[in-house]
């Protein structure tokens, strides 16, 4: 290796340090502060506890808003999910008439900014005469994270034999049989790493919530409305914990996926 290559990778690896302080470096603090006091604006270090965790039992509305984010990702996955296992079996046998346009409708409202599809989300309930409330939320939610289950579950039919269906279905079994005894065990780790992707996104979700909320916040927009007056203490103890509730999430969802290329060779 060259001096100057040795210059380059230097270079390079302090760039990466850079950037991950940058985006790391926030997160670090925020739980550091879960654990200690703060005096001024400095860090009292000889006071290390879990009071502001065990304070979070005597802030009810924050622990309602993360009820709200919950039911909501998890609802939303659910809609999205069956959604998804619905098109994309049609898709794979069925006469696949118009899977351009189906495929871009289910993928247009993830890759327009989130603030154009809550925008016009909004308009549609209430043209529809509907309410803001965390149902809107679900649907809104189910609606943009529909792409994922739908490519994650997509992708693993389409690498599956046809011969697998044929069979199970010249065999006298009906089309609800042969998706749920020969198809379905074989999408298991597709619908996993799918799912916990969706609950991620659903749960950090913030643009397409603001539109669509009604009177129960969820954790994002309590967050968010807390900005102007501050977060008190046991807001760092709660996003310590999402924290790492999300990065438990998204280790499973790679370790899902990573079986499920696996499986493919």
């Amino acid at each position: 290796m060259t001096a100057a290559e040795r210059i380059v990778i230097t270079a390079l690896w302090l760039v990466a340090a850079l950037v991950f302080a940058a985006l790391y470096g926030p997160a670090l603090a925020v739980v550091t502060t879960s654990f200690f006091d703060l005096k001024g604006q400095s860090i009292d270090w000889s006071s290390f506890s879990l009071h502001w965790y065990a304070g979070l039992t005597d802030n009810p509305e924050m622990l309602a808003a993360l009820g709200h984010t919950l039911l909501v990702a998890a609802a939303a996955v659910l809609l999205a999910l069956v959604l998804a296992l619905g098109l994309a079996w049609y898709m794979k046998t069925g006469t696949r008439r118009g899977r351009p346009f189906v495929e871009f409708v289910i993928f247009l409202p993830f890759v327009l900014p989130g603030i154009i599809t809550g925008i016009s989300l909004l308009v549609a309930f209430r043209e529809l005469g509907i309410e803001r409330s965390l149902v809107t939320v679900t649907i809104g939610h189910a609606v943009l994270v529909l792409a994922i289950l739908y490519r994650m579950v997509s992708v693993r039919l389409d690498s599956l034999e046809t011969s697998q269906i044929e069979a199970s279905l010249d065999l006298g079994a009906t089309g609800l049989q042969t998706f749920l005894f020969v198809v379905l065990p074989q999408l298991r780790s597709a619908i996993v790493t799918g799912a916990l992707l969706a609950f991620t996104l659903s749960f950090d979700e913030t643009l397409v919530t603001f539109f669509l909320v009604g009177g129960d916040a969820t954790l994002p927009i309590r967050l968010w409305a807390m900005m102007r007056v501050g977060f008190t203490p046991e807001v760092n103890a709660l996003v310590a914990l999402v924290l790492l509730a999300t990065m438990t999430l998204a280790v499973l969802g790679a370790l899902s996926l990573k079986d499920s290329m696996a499986a493919k060779r």
